[in-house]
C-alpha cells in the first residue's frame, strides 16, 4: 500500500495517513464503509483522534453573482486514543451512515458532475493535519432511480447537475445545499417550459420531489417558473406506473400554472440563497398503476455519456479535487 499522504504538520518524520472506501458507489442514508492505514513515522506518537469529512463542491447565489466553495456536511469520530509505535502500520475499518439527503452523484455509473469527497483528519498532540481528498461515489435510491428512468422515457434529457447553497423553504430539507438536476423538456413540452429543475429530499420516510420548470411566455404574457413538490414512499418504487405519474406532476405543472408560485410571486432568499417560499405539497395518486418502467433510463443516461456533458463533468470533478489538495499543502 502506498501511503498518499504525509502528515505534514505533525513534524518531519510522522506517521503517515490513506483512506481507502470499500468498491461500488454507497447509497444515501446507507452506510459508507472503508479503511483507516496509519503508518508511523521515525518516532512513536499519540494519536488522539481520528475523523472523516463529507465534503460538497457548491455553488452559491448572492448580491454580486455566483460563486463556488466547499461545504463539510457531515463529520464522524472513527479512531483516536491509541499509541502509534516507530513504523508500525496499523489498519482502522469503519462503517459511518450517509446523510440521507446525501447527493447522487451518478446514474447507471456515468458521472453527473456533481463533487462529493471524504478527507481525514488526524490528531497527534494538539497537532491536526488533513489527508487527501478521496471522491465519493453515491448512486441513487430506487425511488429516485425510478423517477429519473420515467423523466427519460418521457423523453426528457440530461442538462447538468449541480449543488446550490441554502434552503427550499417549506420543505424538510436539513442539508445546508439542495441538489438541482436540469433536464431539457420532452418534445410534448417544449412548447410550455425552456427546462425542467429536480431535487431530491431524501428521508428515511419517503422522498420529497421539488420541481421548478423554467416556463415559457405567449404572446400576451411573460415567462415565469413554476413551483411545485410531490412526496412519494420509499415502499411506493416498485409499485407505480413511473411514466404516468411523473407525466401526471408536469401536465399539472404545465396545464394548472395558476395554482403553484412562480419567482415573480415568491423570489429567491437572497440570504438563503435558496427558494424563499413554496406552495403545497401534491401528493402521489397512489400505488396499484404497474411495475416501474426501466426503458426511460437510457433516455438520461445517453443525454451524460454522450455529449459533452460527461468530459466537461470529469473536468471540474478533477479541479475540485485538486484545488482541495492544494489548500490542505498550503494550510
Amino acid at each position: 500500500m502506498v501511503f498518499k499522504r504525509l502528515l505534514g504538520a505533525i513534524g518531519v518524520g510522522g506517521p503517515s495517513v490513506d483512506t481507502v472506501l470499500d468498491g461500488g458507489a454507497a447509497l444515501p442514508g446507507g452506510a459508507l464503509t472503508g479503511r483507516v492505514l496509519l503508518r508511523g513515522g521515525g518516532s512513536a506518537v499519540d494519536i488522539e483522534h481520528i475523523g472523516l469529512e463529507l465534503i460538497a463542491r457548491v455553488e452559491a447565489e448572492h448580491a454580486e453573482g455566483e460563486s463556488e466553495g466547499s461545504v463539510v456536511f457531515e463529520r464522524f469520530t472513527v479512531g483516536g486514543g491509541f499509541r502509534l509505535g516507530e513504523g508500525e502500520e496499523r489498519e482502522l475499518p469503519f462503517s459511518v451512515p450517509l446523510p440521507w439527503e446525501t447527493p447522487v452523484t451518478e446514474l447507471h455509473g456515468q458521472p453527473l458532475g456533481v463533487a462529493l469527497g471524504v478527507r481525514t483528519e488526524v490528531a497527534v498532540a494538539g497537532a491536526r493535519d488533513k489527508g487527501d481528498l478521496d471522491p465519493l461515489a453515491v448512486r441513487p435510491l430506487p425511488v429516485q432511480e425510478a423517477v429519473l428512468e420515467a423523466f427519460g422515457g418521457l423523453g426528457f434529457g440530461f442538462r447538468s447537475a449541480d449543488l446550490e447553497y441554502g434552503h427550499i423553504g417549506g420543505t424538510g430539507q436539513r442539508l445546508p445545499f439542495y441538489q438541482e438536476i436540469e433536464l431539457t423538456p420532452a418534445p410534448q413540452y417544449a412548447h410550455a417550459m425552456n427546462e425542467l429543475e429536480l431535487t431530491f429530499l431524501v428521508s428515511p420516510a419517503g422522498v420529497e420531489i421539488v420541481l421548478e420548470a423554467d416556463k415559457r411566455g405567449g404572446p400576451f404574457s411573460a415567462g415565469h417558473d413554476a413551483l411545485t413538490r410531490f412526496t412519494v414512499r420509499h415502499e411506493d418504487a416498485p409499485a407505480l406506473d413511473w411514466q404516468a405519474e411523473v407525466d401526471g406532476w408536469i401536465r399539472r405543472m404545465t396545464e394548472h400554472h395558476d395554482a403553484y408560485g412562480s419567482h415573480a410571486a415568491y423570489g429567491h432568499d437572497s440570504h438563503g440563497y435558496g427558494h424563499a417560499g413554496m406552495p403545497g405539497t401534491g401528493h402521489h395518486s397512489g400505488p396499484g398503476l404497474g411495475t416501474a418502467v426501466a426503458a426511460g433510463a437510457a433516455g438520461l443516461a445517453v443525454g451524460v455519456v454522450g455529449g459533452m456533458v460527461a468530459a466537461e463533468a470529469v473536468d471540474e470533478i478533477g479541479d475540485f479535487f485538486e484545488g482541495e489538495e492544494d489548500d490542505a499543502e498550503e494550510a
